[in-house]
C-alpha cells in the first residue's frame, strides 16, 4: 500500500503547513526562529506547486470564458479553503488585467504564479517621509480631505514572476501594499493569506494611488523624480476593477 503521505494533495500539504505556520498568533513574526521555518516549509511547498496540481487548465486569449450578454470580470478568484487563521484561493487575471495597488493590513500573504507571467509592485509606508515634510508641494494641488488620506511610503520592488520562480512574500511590514498586472496574456496564481480579511477585525482592504511630492530639499536635488517624496492617497475601489467568481476544479482541502 502507498504511504498515506503520498497520497496527500499537494494542495492538501500546502493548507497544513499553512496552517502550521500561522495558528499560534503568538509566535507568529519575523524574529521567531519556529515561525522563520514554519514559514519556509511552507515557502518550499509552494515553490513546488504547478496549475495541474488544482487541476487547472492555462488559459489563452481565445480560451478564456466570456458569459453571455454581459461584460466579463476582469479578474476572477477561485475559493480553495479558509478558516480564522487564513485563506487560500486562485486568482486569474485576464490579458491587460491588474489588481490595484492595495494592501494588507496586519496580514501575511503568499503568492505562487501558477502559469503565465505576473509583475508585482510592491510598496512600504514610512514613519515620516525621507526627505521631510516641509514644503511638500504636490501638482495639482491637493484638497484638505485629500492630504488627511496620504501616506509616505517607498517602492521596496518591482518583479516579474512565472511559474518557475518562488512565491512572492508579504508581511504586515514588508511588501504589504502591492499591485498585481497580467503580462504577456491571461495569467493566474495561487493566493494564501494569513489571517483572511475581516473589517470587523480592522482588516479590510484599501486601494491606492501613487502620488509623486517635492520638497524645498528636493527641489535643490539634480534628479528630483528620484528623490521625491512619495506618497500613496487612499482612494475608493477603482470603477474598472471588480472581481468575479468561478468554482475551483481541484482536489478539496480539509483540516
Amino acid at each position: 500500500m502507498m504511504p498515506r503521505d503520498n497520497m496527500t494533495s499537494t494542495v492538501q500539504k500546502i493548507a497544513r503547513q499553512a496552517l502550521t505556520t500561522f495558528r499560534n498568533p503568538s509566535v507568529v513574526g519575523e524574529h521567531n526562529k519556529v515561525f522563520l521555518e514554519n514559514q519556509s516549509k511552507l515557502k518550499s511547498l509552494l515553490a513546488e506547486v504547478r496549475a495541474a496540481d488544482l487541476k487547472i487548465v492555462p488559459r489563452t486569449i481565445e480560451s478564456a470564458p466570456t458569459p453571455p450578454q454581459r461584460v466579463a470580470p476582469p479578474v476572477t478568484y477561485m475559493h480553495i479553503f479558509e478558516t480564522d487563521t487564513f485563506s487560500m484561493g486562485v486568482f486569474l487575471l485576464k490579458t491587460g488585467a491588474s489588481i490595484p495597488l492595495h494592501d494588507h493590513p496586519g496580514m501575511y500573504g503568499m503568492l505562487k504564479v501558477i502559469y503565465g507571467k505576473v509583475r508585482i509592485s510592491c510598496f512600504d509606508r514610512l514613519d515620516k517621509p525621507r526627505d521631510g515634510a516641509s514644503g511638500v508641494q504636490f501638482n495639482p494641488p491637493l484638497m484638505s480631505f485629500q492630504r488627511s488620506n496620504l501616506r509616505p511610503s517607498m517602492l521596496r520592488s518591482v518583479g516579474e514572476y512565472t511559474e518557475e520562480n518562488g512565491p512572492c512574500v508579504l508581511s504586515p511590514q514588508k511588501d504589504n501594499i502591492h499591485q498585481i498586472d497580467a503580462v504577456d496574456g491571461p495569467t493566474a496564481f495561487l493566493d494564501i493569506l494569513a489571517p483572511p480579511y475581516d473589517p470587523d477585525e480592522g482588516r479590510d482592504c484599501h486601494y491606492y494611488k501613487v502620488l509623486n511630492a517635492h520638497s524645498e530639499a528636493t527641489d535643490r536635488k539634480s534628479d528630483a523624480q528620484e528623490h521625491g517624496d512619495l506618497w500613496l492617497m487612499e482612494i475608493p475601489q477603482p470603477s474598472e476593477f471588480w472581481c468575479g467568481g468561478e468554482p475551483y476544479p481541484g482536489p478539496k482541502v480539509s483540516l
